[in-house]
């Protein structure tokens, strides 16, 4: 049990390190090149395909959404029979 103990305490206090093992590429100015490029596409959809699909699936699950509860209060408007 001690000995579990001072291992914890001495893991605890070496120092951490932030530096990574892999040095890695800044990737923001690139991206900052085609998020910033006019070329006449929305904002939203310069990620590629994966921002198109998203999108398309956000549309369609609010069309079917804003149905639905139309729907639902159509049929509550209505009286029981």
């Amino acid at each position: 049990m001690l000995r579990s103990v001072l291992a914890l305490r001495q893991i605890s206090q070496r120092t951490i390190t932030t530096g990574s093992r892999r040095p890695f590429q800044n990737k923001v100015p690139e991206k900052q090149k085609i998020f910033q490029e006019d070329n006449g596409i929305p904002v939203h959809l310069k990620g590629g395909i994966g921002d198109a699909l998203l999108y398309r699936a956000t549309m369609a699950l609010s069309i079917v959404g804003t149905g639905y509860v139309l729907y639902e209060l159509f049929m509550a408007s209505l009286p029981k029979k």
